[in-house]
């Protein structure tokens, strides 16, 4: 298994946000942008409208997990930010990976 490469710098969380194309499920929202690195980079956010830090850690687990079973199949370079939105508590890691997979579709980060 590969390295995960996480963002972790604000100004990168922006530059997805503001410089990237949004796409949007029920359980995910995923913002893209290509970056110049050529590696995969994911970051993930959870606020605080979906509940307490036991509910948000498990929302972000849930899309670590998910994004870990679909990272292979990622190529060339993106920044890729995940927001959980509410229905994303209450589910199960399959639907998460499902939706994942469907938002990275329509982005053309996967085939």
């Amino acid at each position: 298994m590969s390295k995960l490469y996480v963002l972790k710098q604000n100004t990168e969380f922006r530059g997805a946000y503001y410089r990237g194309r949004s796409f949007v499920h029920p359980l995910l929202i995923a913002y893209v942008r290509k970056n110049r690195f050529g590696i995969p980079r994911f970051g993930i956010t959870t606020g605080k409208k979906l509940g307490k830090a036991v509910k948000r850690n498990r929302c972000r687990r849930l899309i670590r997990e998910a994004y870990r079973q679909i990272a292979p199949e990622i190529t060339g370079g993106f920044d890729m930010v995940f927001v959980a939105r509410a229905a994303t508590v209450e589910s199960k890691e399959p639907k998460v990976e499902k939706a994942m997979r469907e938002l990275l579709k329509k982005a053309g980060v996967i085939a």
